[in-house]
């Protein structure tokens, strides 16, 4: 099965020439690698949320396995969706789902379901696949698309994967695709997402649902990003670097609606 781009030449350029030019240019001068247990990237259009993006993918070592993990924006499908087989397409080329490192995680992840209705239309991790192809153009992907759980599943699924991935005995990047703030003046949208990466920063994954929840931060990818930082725990993170903060009022001059945008790595 064949996952075809959903959001090209609205989030990205359609044409391959130009996205590859795109994404090259946002990655920046080429600087030393190094490897991550996870990232936390935005998944906005490239005009405003490309940059943190390729500065964030521009410092790791992408290994020949990749776990995706983004949130539901449309409500279709399982609320826990891996698409667990076939290829993805971009304008760039074509990249293949690891079939069986999906296996091993359906297998292990009771909450997770094998399901691509719930991918056919979501941008959250589309919008990635291109960097990787540029940076990576052999590795496999497993793109994970989450809903609404509760934190109890969502911190069971974190081991559970971290545990998967740990057994494997090989590197695999894990990343979480989110955006912040959505829709609030500038200063109170660094305000609030400043709180909530403060627990990423800390890798308090129930800390971070929480903090969301209380203090009413719209962070779209906090589902994800909960499961990621539960996961890479199991994994041995034990640091992480906030690269960028910014948000879409940078490229509009318009500061008083912005989303809010951000990029981490989490280290050993």
């Amino acid at each position: 099965m064949q996952r075809l781009p959903a959001v090209a030449g609205q989030f990205y350029p359609d044409n391959p020439g130009s996205l590859r030019e795109t994404v090259t240019d946002l990655l920046g001068s080429p600087r030393e690698r190094r490897s991550a247990i996870g990232l936390i990237v935005p998944h906005a259009g490239y005009v405003y949320s490309g940059a943190i993006t390729g500065q964030t993918l521009a410092r790791v070592l992408i290994p020949r396995r990749v776990v995706i993990i983004g949130p539901n924006h449309h409500g279709y499908g399982h609320p826990a969706a891996v698409y667990a087989s076939g290829t993805w397409v971009s304008p760039l080329g074509t990249t293949a789902i690891d079939c069986e490192l999906a296996k091993s995680i359906l297998n292990a992840c009771p909450t997770l379901a094998s399901d691509e209705s719930a991918h056919r239309f979501e941008h959250s991790l589309e919008v990635l696949l291109p960097f990787i192809q540029v940076l990576a153009p052999e590795t496999a992907i497993v793109p994970i698309c989450l809903g609404r759980l509760p934190l109890e599943d969502l911190l069971a699924l974190g081991d559970s994967l971290g545990k998967v991935l740990a057994a494997s005995g090989e590197e695999i990047l894990l990343v979480a695709s989110s955006d912040m703030t959505h829709y609030e003046s500038g200063d109170i949208a660094r305000e609030k997402d400043m709180l909530a990466l403060q627990r990423v920063l800390e890798l308090d994954p129930a800390g971070l649902y929480r903090t969301v929840a209380a203090r009413k931060i719209t962070m779209c990818g906090v589902i994800p990003v909960t499961v990621m930082l539960a996961a890479a725990r199991q994994l041995g993170a034990r640091s992480a670097t906030l690269v960028q903060y910014g948000n879409s009022g940078d490229v509009t001059g318009d500061q008083s609606q912005v989303v809010g945008y951000a990029g981490v790595i989490l280290d050993v």
